[in-house]
């Protein structure tokens, strides 16, 4: 394990780079497993907070069952978070794995279920940084990570949950809702929380930390 602490040099313009992690994209750092780790222990608490929201507002989509995808976005959020600051091939799956598992453990609804939700959730913003072989950093692909992971995980559902009691229609409609709020939430907003950390400080040994500071040169 690499106990290097500084990110790879930027690439891109002055006001636009990008900076990758420390080759090789393989060798953890021990921050970096820390890091996943805080990340994943904070989202599992919030998972838990807003599992029991979810159980309240839940009523509210009595009358169109599939615009509860609308909200469920804050399930992706580890995964982007993870990747955006580690970016290191299973950032985002540790990361959500580690929440669903601390949801898990302080009394999670869907009990063990939530496990393999976060597996299918970190998969695919795994697949969406792997596209860009872990050397894009941008909104679109954070974005992008967050629409794939509401894919997958509204097709699981539909098929575990949901595929004896809705039409396709609203199988159909669960899942582009869920991608939306894939994107906005977890992309979007995931994008927006690191940036944010960021500026903090937070996260000076990250690649994040090092954008921050060439934006703030510029």
């Amino acid at each position: 394990m690499s106990q290097t602490t500084g990110p790879a040099k930027p690439t891109g313009s002055t006001t636009s780079r990008t900076v990758l992690a420390r080759a090789p994209l393989g060798r953890w750092r021990s921050v970096d497993l820390v890091t996943a780790a805080v990340l994943g222990v904070a989202f599992g608490v919030v998972f838990w907070g807003w599992g029991v929201l979810y159980h309240v507002i839940d009523p509210a989509f009595a009358a169109f069952r599939p615009a509860a995808g609308l909200v469920s976005g804050v399930w992706l959020l580890p995964a982007v978070v993870g990747a955006l600051v580690v970016r290191r091939p299973g950032a985002a799956l540790l990361t959500e794995m580690l929440a669903a598992t601390v949801e898990m453990l302080l009394g999670s609804a869907w009990a063990s279920g939530v496990l393999v939700s976060g597996a299918i959730q970190g998969l695919g913003v795994e697949i969406a940084v792997a596209l860009f072989l872990w050397r894009r950093w941008s909104l679109g692909v954070a974005v992008l990570g967050g629409v794939l992971a509401g894919v997958l995980e509204a097709l699981y559902e539909n098929v575990v949950y949901y595929g004896g009691e809705w039409a396709p229609a609203w199988q159909a409609a669960y899942v582009g809702l869920f991608a939306l709020s894939g994107a906005v939430v977890a992309g979007l907003g995931g994008w927006a929380l690191v940036r944010a950390l960021a500026r903090t400080g937070a996260l000076q040994r990250f690649p994040a930390g090092a954008e921050h500071r060439a934006r703030a040169r510029a």
